[in-house]
C-alpha cells in the first residue's frame, strides 16, 4: 500500500543495519551483564526485533531488515530491551530519528546515543482543530468576544500498555487566568474521532465603543493561548497517562476571525532532565530511507511501451531497455526495475534470451562466459531472487534449520580446531552435510520454476553454439548462474535468503562456509578441482567427492533444468511454504451456537491452500483453498476497534485477521493478492468494513449477501508489487536519463561513430554501439519521454507550492 498523495502516490521504503551498542549501563546485580535485544519501531510500532545477545553490555548484533513502509509515520525509532532471569523485558533506552532527518544519515554508519524513555519522549499523532472568534451581545447589550475552539479528531495517538481510550482537554490560558474543558473519552482507538465544541468568554469590557474595544482585544489575545492536551484514560490507580499537547498563541487569529489547521502533538516543556547523554550507551546504525514520489500508471505508458519494445529491438544493443543497462554506473539499479516490468508483461525470457545472445557473441574465452557483473547476470540474478524464492526455501530450508540446530562440529581446519575435537569426526560431519544438500538440490530440477528452466534452457542454446568445440559450456554457462549465484549464496548467507531469521551464531556460519565452497566446487565441473582451492585442508576434504557419480548428477540436474521439453506444472508441482507466522483471527461462526471471539493461530500458506491450526505442527483447523479466495483486502479499524486487520474473501464469507504490526499486514495482503490474482472468480467490489449487528458497518446493507461497496484495490500487482510500485522501480532508472545526464553523452557517441570509427570520449568507452542509427533513435525517445515527465513533476511541484498552508495536514 501507498501513502495517497492529491494527484500522486508515495512509495516509502527502509533498509536498515543494526550494527552493535557500546557501553550499556550495568545490570544492577552481582553479576552485571545484560541480554539485550533491539526493536525497530514506525514511531512505537515495533516492525523487527533482533535475537537476544546474552551476557554482553555491548552487544553485537549484524542485522539486516528491509520493509516497505506501509503509512505514514514522524519517527524511524530503535528500543534497546533488556530481558531479566524472569523473562521480563525492560527499556534500557532508545533512538528516534525524525522522518525529516533520515537524509543526514543516508547509507552511512552512524553512532546515536541513547535516549531516556518515558511519556514525554513517546509522544506522537496530530490534531485537527478549530479556532473561531465572533462578537457576541449578552442579554443586557454588552458586546463581548467569544472564542470557539472544536477539536475533531486526532490521528496516530501512541496505544499505552496495549490499549488507548483518548480524551482531550482543551484549556484557555493567560497571566490570569487558566479556564479548562474536557471531552468525552473515546474507547479502543488511536484515531478518535471528538468533534466537540468549547466556548470560552475572551473579552470583558466595562464599557464599549467599537474602536477602544479592539484596541483592547488585540492586546488581551497577545497574551492567551489555547492548550489541548491529550490523555489515554487508565484504570490503574497510577492515574491517566499523558499523549502529548499543543499550544497556540491566540494572535493567529489577528488576520482572520477563523483559524483550522493540523498540529503535531508534542511533548510537555518541563525543563531538561538532568542527565549526561552518554549514561545509556550508544548504537551504531546504518539507515537507507527511500521515498518516491509516482503520478497514475498512464503518465508512464510511453516509456513503458519503449521499454517492452526491447527483445524485438535489432540489435538488442539500440534497444532502451539496453541502453538505461549500459548508463547505469550499478547495472543493479538498471536491473530490478526491469526485470519486475518485462515479468509481469511475461516478456522476461526473450529479454533475458536477447541481451544473453548478444553477451555470448562477444566473450571470446568459454571460461568466462557470464562471469563479469553484466546487465545479463545482473537480470538473470534478479528473475532468480523473485521467480526462485520458493524454489529455494522448499529445497534448502529443512536441512539448513537442522544444521543451525544440531551445532555439529565441521571445523576441518587443523589450526582452527579446539580442544577436545577430533578431525576425523569434524570432516564426517561435514561430508554428510555436503552430501545431504547436494542431494536435495540435484533432485530438485522438477521444482525449478518453469521461467527460470526456459531461460537456462538460452543460455545452453547460445553458448554451445557460440563455442562447439567445448562439450563442457553448455552446462557451466548454467551452472555459473544456478550453483555460483543461487544455491552457494544461499548457503553462506542463509538469512539474507529468509532461511534463517536471524544471522547465525559463528560455528554454525563457518560450517555453512565449508559447506557453501564444496557445493560451488561441485557444481562449476572445473577439470581440476583439487587445484582450485587455496587451502589444502579442503583440497583433501574434497577427495570425498572425487567420483564420478557426483559429476553425472550435477550434469543430469543441469540437462533438466534446462531441457526444452515442457512439463505440465500442475502433474509436479509440490506444495511449497511460501508464509506461515502466528496472528489474531475472528471465529467465522460456523457453529450455529458458537462464539464469534478472537484467537491466535498459526497461519500457513502454500500455493495450494491458506491453512490455520492452534500451534505450529499441529493439525490444521480450516483450509482455504487457492482458487476460493475471491479477494484480499484491509479492513477498516472503526469494524472491531483494532489495527492492521485485513480480510481473506471466500464465496461464503469473509475470514477476519490480525497481523502484529503494519508492515507484516502488508506482507500478508500482498502475498496471499499474489497466489490468487488469477482466479477466475476473483471480486471487482468488496465491503471494506465487517458485518456486524445485521448490517454492514460500510454501506448499512441489511443482506451479509450484499455486493461490496467499494472497488477491490489488488487489480494490478506486477510479480509481487503493484503495478503504481513498478512505476516506483522504473522510476528510479529514469533520472538518468535527464539532458544533463549520460544519455545525451551516448547520443554524441553515436554521432561520432557514425562520422567516423575514431576515439570514444573515455567516459562512454564501454557503452556498445552496434547500431548508431538505431541507438541515436531510442536515445531520442527515451530523451523525449523522460523530458515530459520531467515537466510535469515540475508542474506539480509549483502547483503544490501554491497550494501549501503551513499548519495544515
Amino acid at each position: 500500500m501507498a501513502v495517497e498523495e492529491e494527484g500522486l502516490r508515495v512509495f516509502q521504503s527502509v533498509k536498515i543495519k543494526i550494527g552493535e551498542a557500546k557501553n550499556l549501563p550495568t545490570y544492577p546485580g552481582p553479576n552485571k551483564m545484560r541480554d539485550c535485544y533491539c526493536t525497530v519501531n514506525l514511531d512505537q510500532e515495533e516492525v523487527f526485533r533482533t535475537k537476544i545477545v546474552e551476557k554482553s553490555l555491548c552487544p553485537f548484533y549484524g542485522e539486516d531488515f528491509y520493509c516497505e513502509i506501509p503509512r505514514s509515520f514522524r519517527h524511524l525509532s530503535f528500543y534497546i530491551f533488556d530481558r531479566d532471569v524472569f523473562r521480563r523485558d525492560s527499556i534500557i533506552g532508545k533512538v528516534a530519528i525524525q522522518k525529516e532527518d533520515l537524509q543526514k544519515y543516508h547509507n552511512r554508519d552512524t553512532w546515536f546515543q541513547l535516549q531516556h524513555v518515558d511519556a514525554d519522549s513517546e509522544v506522537q499523532g496530530k490534531v485537527h482543530l478549530e479556532l473561531r472568534l465572533s462578537e457576541v451581545i449578552t442579554d443586557t447589550g454588552v458586546v463581548c468576544h467569544k472564542l470557539a475552539a472544536r477539536i475533531f479528531e486526532c490521528q496516530g495517538l501512541p496505544i499505552v500498555n496495549g490499549q488507548c481510550d483518548p480524551y482531550a482537554t482543551v484549556t484557555l490560558a493567560g497571566p490570569y487566568r487558566s479556564e479548562a474543558k474536557k471531552t468525552k473519552v473515546k474507547k479502543k482507538t488511536n484515531n478518535p474521532q471528538f468533534d466537540e465544541v468549547f466556548y470560552f468568554e475572551v473579552t470583558r469590557p466595562c464599557s464599549y465603543s467599537r474602536k477602544s474595544h479592539f484596541d483592547f482585544e488585540e492586546e488581551d489575545v497577545d497574551k492567551l493561548e489555547i492548550r489541548v492536551d491529550l490523555w489515554n484514560a487508565s484504570n490503574l490507580k497510577f492515574g491517566d497517562e499523558f499523549l502529548g499537547e499543543l499550544r497556540i498563541p491566540l494572535k493567529v487569529l489577528r488576520q482572520s476571525s477563523s483559524y483550522e489547521a493540523w498540529y503535531f502533538l508534542q511533548p510537555r516543556d518541563n525543563g531538561s532532565k538532568s542527565l549526561k547523554p552518554g549514561d545509556l550507551g550508544s548504537l551504531r546504525l546504518n539507515v537507507v530511507y527511500t521515498e518516491d514520489h509516482v503520478f497514475s500508471s498512464d503518465y508512464y505508458c510511453p516509456l513503458r511501451d519503449l521499454l517492452l519494445k526491447s527483445a524485438d529491438v535489432e540489435p538488442v544493443s539500440a534497444s532502451a531497455a539496453h541502453i538505461l543497462g549500459e548508463v547505469c554506473r550499478e547495472k543493479q539499479e538498471a536491473a530490478i526495475p526491469l526485470v519486475r516490468l518485462f515479468l509481469h508483461y511475461g516478456r522476461v525470457v526473450p529479454f533475458i534470451s536477447a541481451i544473453a545472445n548478444a553477451e555470448v557473441r562477444r566473450t571470446q574465452d568459454p571460461n568466462t562466459i557470464f562471469r563479469g557483473n553484466s546487465l545479463t547476470s545482473k537480470c538473470i540474478d534478479e528473475t532468480m531472487k523473485l521467480a526462485g524464492m520458493h524454489y529455494l526455501h522448499v529445497t534448502l530450508k529443512p536441512t539448513i534449520e537442522e544444521i543451525c540446530q544440531s551445532h555439529k562440529a565441521c571445523e576441518i581446519d587443523p589450526v582452527k580446531l579446539k580442544d577436545g575435537e577430533n578431525l576425523e569426526n569434524n570432516m564426517e560431519n561435514l561430508r554428510q552435510y555436503v552430501d545431504r544438500i547436494f542431494n536435495v538440490i540435484t533432485k530438485s530440477g522438477v521444482s525449478c520454476p518453469t521461467v527460470m528452466c526456459d531461460i537456462f534452457f538460452s543460455l545452453r542454446e547460445a553458448a554451445a553454439k557460440r563455442f562447439q568445440d567445448d562439450l563442457d559450456v553448455r552446462y557451466t554457462a548454467v551452472s555459473s548462474f544456478i550453483f555460483l549465484r543461487f544455491f552457494a549464496p544461499a548457503i553462506l548467507s542463509p538469512n539474507l535468503f529468509q532461511l534463517t531469521p536471524h544471522h547465525t551464531d559463528p560455528q554454525t556460519s563457518r560450517t555453512l562456509t565449508l559447506i557453501s565452497k564444496t557445493i560451488q566446487t561441485l557444481g562449476s565441473l572445473s577439470k581440476s578441482k583439487s587445484a582450485s582451492f587455496k587451502e589444502s585442508y579442503m583440497a583433501a576434504f574434497y577427495e570425498f567427492f572425487n567420483e564420478q557419480k557426483y559429476a553425472d548428477a550435477v550434469k543430469n540436474f543441469l540437462d533438466l533444468i534446462s531441457s526444452s521439453g515442457r512439463r505440465d506444472p500442475k502433474s509436479v508441482e509440490q506444495p511449497i511454504l511460501l508464509k506461515e507466522g502466528f496472528m489474531i483471527k475472528r471465529a467465522q461462526g460456523r457453529k450455529r451456537f458458537g462464539m464469534k471471539n478472537f484467537k491466535k493461530r498459526w497461519f500457513r500458506l502454500t500455493n495450494h491452500e491458506f491453512t490455520y491450526q492452534k500451534s505450529k505442527g499441529d493439525q490444521p483447523l480450516y483450509s482455504i483453498p487457492i482458487e476460493n479466495i475471491l479477494a484480499v483486502e484491509r479492513l477498516e479499524e472503526e469494524s472491531f476497534k483494532m489495527k492492521n486487520m485485513f480480510q481473506v474473501i471466500q464465496p461464503e464469507r469473509a475470514l477476519y485477521i490480525q497481523a502484529s504490526n503494519c508492515v507484516e499486514a502488508k506482507a500478508w495482503i500482498d502475498i496471499l493478492t499474489k497466489v490468487s490474482q488469477c482466479n477466475r472468480k476473483r471480486l471487482t467490489v468488496y465491503h471494506p468494513s465487517a458485518y456486524l449487528n445485521g448490517h454492514w458497518l460500510c454501506c448499512r446493507a441489511s443482506s451479509d449477501a450484499a455486493p461490496g461497496c467499494s472497488p477491490c484495490t489488488g487489480e494490478h500487482p506486477i510479480g509481487d508489487k503493484s503495478f503504481q510500485s513498478y512505476i516506483r522501480q522504473q522510476s528510479e532508472v529514469l533520472p538518468f536519463t535527464l539532458t544533463s545526464g549520460p544519455v545525451p553523452g551516448a547520443a554524441e557517441a553515436c554521432g561520432s561513430r557514425s562520422v567516423y570509427d575514431g576515439p570514444e570520449q573515455e567516459e562512454y568507452s564501454t557503452f556498445i554501439i552496434d547500431d548508431p542509427q538505431e541507438t541515436y533513435k531510442t536515445l531520442k525517445q527515451v530523451i523525449a519521454g523522460v523530458g515530459t515527465l520531467e515537466q510535469e513533476h515540475a508542474q506539480y511541484k509549483r502547483d503544490k507550492f501554491k497550494k501549501t498552508k503551513y499548519g495544515s495536514q
